[in-house]
């Protein structure tokens, strides 16, 4: 009854495609019936739920669907393809999307650990991965509900916003994706660490052994156990980022040549036969073929 009720609130606030804000900081809902093929985006870290279709993603070329069985989590920034391929008017997407703040993830993800026993650094063995889909449990419902219900009342949603959607965060941490969140947020989080660093520092020259040195580890156990959180070896996920990213831009009408300098190429000739060689057509076919939706991806 509750996702229901949930639904509900998000087809009261949109009668036609978009996004809108709820009033709570980096909380929105949308509406898609636009059919949209996978293409490159930078998912940042965020929750996904989705109340009516369903919405995909590829990462390293596995692909996650969820739906209103199972949320997305993005515990650090990632490159993805990204599309919404099933949505139409007859079966609009739906859903909330909820940034995740790194502050108050921290935060939570330290005190779980505190209530749990004394903070400790996590055991060794395979890092859960970035992305991850969880099970709409009861107490995320319960949670978003909450949290939702504040749309209404501006009043509401500026005094009690932020304590609900702590409720929300806590809900994910201890649900399906909790090992990945709190990977990412608590103790032991070298690889989100160093994801934050090069997503800040895209256009520049940043080596993987910078990226390791950020981290205190060695080249080679950083390449280990980044794998591990993101599929990709460091320098895959250096180029994914770098050109998903500017994909994005020139989608969203950037000039393809701005769009490679604002990603730290200083070649434009390097920039087109690595964008072609990733997503099969050059970057001026792709500003010709590609519209990015707004916040879709």
């Amino acid at each position: 009854m509750s996702k229901q009720q949930i639904k509900q609130l998000i087809e009261n606030q949109l009668s036609e495609d978009g996004m809108v804000e709820t009033g709570v900081n980096g909380v929105q809902l949308f509406r898609v019936t636009d059919s949209m093929r996978c293409a490159p985006a930078v998912y940042e870290p965020t929750v996904i739920a989705i109340v009516s279709g369903a919405k995909e993603a590829i990462l390293d070329g596995k692909r996650f669907v969820y739906d209103n069985s199972q949320y997305m989590c993005c515990a650090m920034s990632m490159p993805v393809e990204a599309g919404t391929p099933a949505a139409s008017p007859d079966n609009p997407l739906l859903g909330a999307y909820i940034s995740l703040d790194t502050r108050v993830m921290t935060e939570l993800s330290i005190e779980i650990e505190s209530a749990a026993g004394a903070i400790h650094r996590p055991k060794g063995g395979p890092l859960p991965q970035g992305l991850a889909l969880a099970r709409w449990d009861d107490a995320f419902t319960e949670a978003l509900l909450r949290l939702l219900q504040l749309v209404d009342n501006p009043m509401d949603a500026a005094v009690l916003g932020n304590s609900r959607l702590r409720e929300v965060y806590y809900a994910i941490l201890k649900g399906d994706a909790g090992d990945s969140a709190r990977r990412a947020f608590g103790v032991g989080n070298e690889i989100a660490r160093a994801i934050g660093y090069l997503s800040s520092r895209l256009n520049e020259a940043v080596s993987i052994e910078e990226l390791a040195a950020q981290v205190s580890m060695s080249r080679a156990v950083f390449h280990r156990k980044f794998k591990q959180a993101t599929t990709m070896s460091p320098i895959q996920f250096v180029k994914s980022m770098r050109l998903n990213s500017a994909a994005m831009k020139i989608a969203g009408g950037m000039n393809v040549n701005e769009a490679a300098m604002a990603v730290g190429y200083v070649s434009s000739s390097q920039f087109s036969r690595e964008f072609k060689r990733m997503y099969g057509e050059s970057p001026r076919q792709w500003s010709r073929s590609s519209q990015l939706p707004d916040g879709m991806r």
